[in-house]
């Protein structure tokens, strides 16, 4: 039963027009129609450094099968060049992009029982069978950490509006009140970490996963002008790897706590989706809590 209803869940989502669940500041908003662009993101020890991912709006880390961690990055602002190691589409993707406007979705492919889902949702999906050129194999790393792709030649995205505002994420420049002063974050997965560090220096949180600093391809650290730990129910899906190992399905519509970083300081805060066409609200004592302007990383850590 839990299972249909996702099913229609998704179909109902199709039939219904995606709205934010919180205004943007206008500066984040951008041009009516701007496709966004989300990419699947390999996140083991063979895949780093990625590529690209330094000019995503939001990246966001879910739990994959073993305990270990894979990234979604969305863009919205600006598109990089090249972009990967990407991976394979999994069922916690659906739900999650929900909330922007029929994006694009790339990614390296998906087992045979969840494309009908991939089928029935309100995006554009993009595989690397259906990308033509705009995928290619490179970048010095062994298969099947190699796949990269150019998002000019997917066609159908550009940049312009930001991800953020279709995400319901209130942006501004001056730090909210209250909080409490705090200068390092680890989340941790059964099988994967994640640490931010605040550089006073930057303004920004350093991005450390698994132990180690996270840097682009060219060598500079990966940074979050705003951290999110969201806690989420994560559920056991039906679906499985080639190894059996069940794959897990974090659930993105709801409400619950978050801790926000932003600015140094650490916030208590409630994050609220209705419905999988609605923006994610994060609120401290019932009132909206904006973000640092800059990139988001959103950590789904378990309940």
């Amino acid at each position: 039963m839990r299972r249909r209803g996702f099913v229609a869940g998704v179909l109902a989502v199709a039939a219904a027009a995606c709205k934010p669940g919180v205004a943007p500041d206008a500066k984040d908003s951008g041009p009516a129609g701007a496709a966004v662009l989300a990419v699947k993101i390999d996140n083991v020890g063979a895949a780093r450094p990625q590529t690209g991912i330094e000019d995503a709006d939001i990246v966001y880390a879910e739990q994959v099968e073993g305990g270990l961690s894979r990234l979604m990055a969305v863009f919205g602002s600006r598109l990089p060049d090249v972009v990967g190691p990407v991976r394979s589409a999994r069922e916690t993707d659906l739900e999650l992009l929900g909330q922007f406007h029929r994006p694009t979705l790339a990614y390296s492919g998906a087992q045979g029982r969840l494309r009908p889902l991939i089928d029935a949702a309100p995006l554009r999906a993009k595989p690397a069978g259906e990308g033509g050129r705009a995928y290619f194999r490179g970048g010095g790393k062994p298969a099947p950490h190699n796949l990269f792709l150019r998002p000019a030649a997917l066609g159908g995205v550009r940049a312009g509006a930001g991800a953020g505002a279709a995400a319901g994420f209130r942006f501004a420049a001056r730090v909210p009140a209250g909080g409490r002063p705090e200068t390092a974050r680890t989340v941790r997965f059964p099988s994967a970490r994640f640490t931010f560090d605040w550089s006073a220096g930057r303004r920004r949180w350093l991005v450390s996963m698994d132990g180690n600093a996270a840097v682009t391809a060219g060598g500079t650290r990966l940074a979050a002008a705003t951290v999110v730990v969201q806690y989420v129910d994560v559920q056991a899906s039906r679906f499985h790897d080639k190894l059996g190992n069940t794959s897990p399905l974090s659930r993105t519509v709801g409400a619950g706590k978050a801790v926000v970083l932003r600015d140094g300081r650490a916030y208590e805060a409630r994050w609220e989706r209705p419905g999988a066409a609605d923006g994610t609200a994060f609120t401290v004592d019932g009132q909206p809590l904006p973000f640092a302007p800059g990139p988001v990383w959103v950590v789904f850590a378990k309940k």
